[in-house]
């Protein structure tokens, strides 16, 4: 006796070929960030001065190992600020000059960063690739 498929059915062979197709394609790469200003030297001192390795881990920065916050490796590669706000440097300035005012209720306390200091953080930040 042979099988019939439903009307409109796609055979299963059709849809194994196309799960191993979609499998082998790799998503567009993100553009790059564009960082109009900030000194990532300044921002990497910054970070340390501030003590941000007590609650990240930050590549390139000495002692940054603490899981206490979300890791900040390949940074530039993130989608959103904070969960709430496009990656990009005027957010991520944004959310470090007043980060409760971004998000509500975050654990990310106000270490009271100039705007300078902010910039060279997020420019050292978006860096990280």
């Amino acid at each position: 006796m042979t099988r019939r498929r439903a009307p409109g059915a796609v055979p299963a062979g059709v849809v194994l070929a196309l799960a191993l197709l979609a499998a082998c394609v790799r998503p567009p790469e993100a553009p790059p960030r564009i960082i109009d200003r900030g000194d990532p030297a300044a921002g990497a001192a910054a970070i340390e001065r501030h003590a941000c390795g007590a609650c990240h881990i930050i590549p390139g920065i000495r002692g940054a190992r603490s899981p206490v916050g979300p890791p900040l490796e390949a940074y530039s590669r993130r989608a959103f600020v904070a969960g709430t706000l496009p990656n990009n440097q005027d957010n991520l300035v944004r959310f470090l000059l007043d980060p409760d005012r971004v998000r509500p209720g975050t654990a990310m306390p106000d270490l009271g960063l100039t705007e300078r200091e902010a910039e060279d953080i997020a420019a050292y930040l978006l860096g990280l690739g």
